[in-house]
């Protein structure tokens, strides 16, 4: 597979003779203002009896069954030169053609925010994202995001869905830190998406906890939806959780708190900080799952000053490793630990020393 399919597609002859072979794809950059990419598609024996949208969703156009669903009710996939409708079976010998529109421009804003780059190419980039910045604009958060960021810094971007703008593939809180991967064409959102949903995608994060732990190393194993009565928060107390798995492993203990690498299997929103409160060791500083979180709920002078230093939940993801879209291989990526936890590290191991 090429870096960017649609723009590798060899271009329609005037008359084009049926394509040979499997999935035969032909397509050109329509002129005269009309924009999108015009293609062919011959359907092969192994697609014999599929449904349109289902054969369109595994084909190299990078369609999702959803987005083939809407161009083919907006007549611009055709079958047979015909219109017809998503739940069509396609046979043996059938043509399936029509026009992909040009991506749309993004109802946003680029701005000229300073980003950390830890490595970028035609397909992806990957950021060490700061504590504090959100990742897509919402309400309350209109601007200053990293994808206000990206629309800015990447002049290369293809559109992901149709419209001109960076595939976030997944998210890390606004209060979180650490490397985070996003695509910049379809084929890269597309192949990224499924290894974060086959869980193929390894993460590793460092975070500082409340309380001791009797083991090195642990799982926790409980389901996670959205809290009965508050809901800004997730709650493994849910009678619609979906499965939740995150293993933890002790780094480095203090007084009274811990340091730990936390590898989750699945990935729930808020699912590191709320599994990790829900057996009693909220992430320090965190002020939605801790009782803890503000300075002025904490009696321990020294576990006040480090919420005091750090001011936001003590999360970090520090490795990512997931196969190159484009190349095939797999690749890993660190962000080193942020000054504000590595603060807090220093001034616990110098408490430790002093007692």
């Amino acid at each position: 597979m090429t870096q960017n399919s649609l723009k590798n597609i060899i271009p329609n002859p005037p008359n084009p003779p049926l394509p040979s072979g499997p999935e035969a794809l032909l397509g050109r950059r329509l002129k005269g203002g009309e924009g999108g990419l015009s293609f062919s598609l011959r359907v092969t024996a192994r697609d014999q009896g599929r449904r349109l949208d289902q054969f369109l969703s595994e084909t190299h156009l990078n369609l999702s069954r959803s987005q083939a669903k809407i161009l083919i009710e907006k007549h611009h996939i055709f079958l047979n030169q015909k219109p017809t409708k998503p739940s069509a079976h396609v046979k043996t010998g059938d043509m399936v053609s029509g026009t992909l529109p040009e991506p749309k421009p993004l109802s946003l804003k680029p701005e000229p925010l300073p980003l950390t780059i830890l490595y970028e190419d035609s397909s992806i980039i990957v950021i060490d994202k700061p504590s504090g910045m959100v990742v897509h604009p919402a309400f309350g958060n209109p601007s200053g995001t990293l994808v206000n960021a990206l629309l800015y810094h990447c002049k290369d971007l293809a559109g992901i869905n149709g419209v001109l703008r960076p595939g976030i593939v997944h998210r890390l809180d606004k209060g979180t830190s650490g490397v985070m991967v996003v695509a910049k064409n379809d084929e890269a959102f597309h192949h990224l998406t499924k290894q974060f949903k086959n869980r193929t995608v390894e993460k590793i994060y460092w975070t500082i906890v409340y309380g001791k732990f009797s083991q090195n190393e642990g799982l926790i194993d409980s389901a996670i939806g959205r809290h009965p009565s508050e809901r800004k928060r997730m709650s493994t107390r849910t009678k619609k959780g979906r499965m939740a798995i995150t293993r933890w492993k002790r780094i480095e203990e203090f007084d009274n708190c811990t340091l730990l690498g936390i590898f989750p299997q699945t990935g729930r929103t808020h699912q590191i900080r709320v599994h990790l409160s829900s057996i009693g060791h909220p992430l320090l500083g965190d002020p939605l799952y801790g009782r803890k979180g503000r300075p002025g709920a904490i009696h321990d002078p020294v576990l006040k000053e480090c919420v005091k230093r750090i001011n936001r939940q003590a999360l970090h993801a520090h490795r990512l490793e997931f196969i190159h879209p484009r190349t095939g291989e797999r690749v890993s990526f660190v962000s080193p630990i942020p000054q504000d936890m590595k603060e807090v590290l220093e001034w616990l191991r110098s408490k430790a020393t002093a007692g």
